[in-house]
């Protein structure tokens, strides 16, 4: 394909979708030792959406999300080019983007997954951005969506409490260089601490039969809460000031910040570190829990459906998880 001059991106639809299973505290409590006390008290988490039975499925919320975004602007699913879906629970090991593609009809779309854990919004945002920014695409519909609670360890009060599922979705579009949405962005990684939050690969034998190959399998979600909540508190700030700074935007313009939905203490912990009003922040933590690379987008559709993101605004984005990764997007809204 001939590229372009360089253009603009922007956000020009959002939708989102969750499972109808709402499971609150007190269930949970009855499941391991803890409380709704104590559950609001360290996370702010009150309920959360789980996926449930056999019909359902993390591709069925990210279809969902992105018809949803499609008929918010009335787009014909043809004109998309591209298809990126975040997610580290695809209903396929191969690959989940390419259902999606199938099931909104969207025949002349490319599409990939990408792994990034709660980062991966963050990284598929960016790498999208790319991709219209060189000029290769126009329009490109990212997805975030996991179904965490598949890889969660029930009998394990520090990690069952935290996480829930859902889909995010936004259509991006090509447009003049000096009317992009899409200011900037900064992404870091650190492998050498993996280990503090990871959905593990195992080996097992299969004994039955008389090839004694190496199979494969993964445990369930681990994680070092204190070392998470450590990286987190100490990287985004960082993240966000380095992003800022790059695009010559005082932290006082920013009308409004949308971190990944982790844990209450470590979003009133940016806020402090970055000597930010808490109120700039949107949070929809208690109804949904930890959904990983969903929370953001799913804040952000939510937010745009409320029309308390307004035209014109800027907004900070920023994610940060397993990998461990994080990463910042600043956004102009356009529409």
């Amino acid at each position: 394909m001939t590229l372009l001059s360089k253009q603009g991106a922007s956000i020009i639809a959002t939708g989102s979708a969750v499972p109808e299973l709402c499971i609150n505290n007190h269930e949970i409590s009855k499941v391991v030792e803890t409380s709704d006390e104590w559950i609001v008290s360290r996370t702010g988490i009150k309920e959360r959406r789980i996926l449930n039975g056999i019909n359902n499925s993390i591709t069925d919320l990210a279809t969902l999300a992105a018809i949803r975004a499609l008929n918010k602007i009335s787009m014909d699913p043809l004109e998309i080019d591209l298809i990126i879906l975040a997610t580290s629970s695809p209903n396929d090991l191969f690959g989940s983007a390419s259902q999606i593609q199938a099931n909104i009809g969207a025949y002349n779309a490319a599409a990939f997954d990408i792994t990034a854990a709660c980062s991966g919004f963050i990284v598929s945002l960016t790498t999208a951005t790319q991709f219209i920014e060189n000029g290769v695409y126009n329009n490109i519909l990212v997805i975030g969506a996991d179904a965490l609670s598949k890889w969660t360890d029930w009998s394990d009060r520090s990690t069952c409490i935290l996480f829930g599922d859902g889909a995010g979705a936004i259509i991006l579009q090509s447009c003049l260089p000096d009317d992009k949405g899409i200011l900037g962005f900064q992404l870091n990684t650190n492998g050498q601490k993996y280990n503090q939050l990871c959905l593990a690969y195992k080996d097992y034998y299969n004994t039955s039969n008389s090839l004694k190959i190496t199979q494969g399998a993964f445990n369930k979600i681990t994680m070092n809460g204190r070392e998470v909540y450590k990286f987190a508190v100490s990287q985004v700030p960082e993240s966000i000031e380095k992003c800022l700074y790059k695009l010559d935007i005082p932290i006082e313009e920013i009308n409004w910040i949308i971190l990944h939905q982790a844990n209450k203490r470590i979003l009133e912990a940016v806020a402090n570190k970055l000597i930010i009003n808490n109120n700039k922040f949107i949070s929809n933590l208690d109804k949904y829990g930890n959904t990983s690379a969903a929370s953001i987008p799913l804040v952000l559709d939510e937010a745009v459906g409320k029309q308390i993101i307004q035209r014109g605004q800027k907004i900070i984005i920023s994610g940060f998880g397993a990998g461990l990764t994080w990463g910042t997007i600043a956004i102009q809204w356009k529409y």
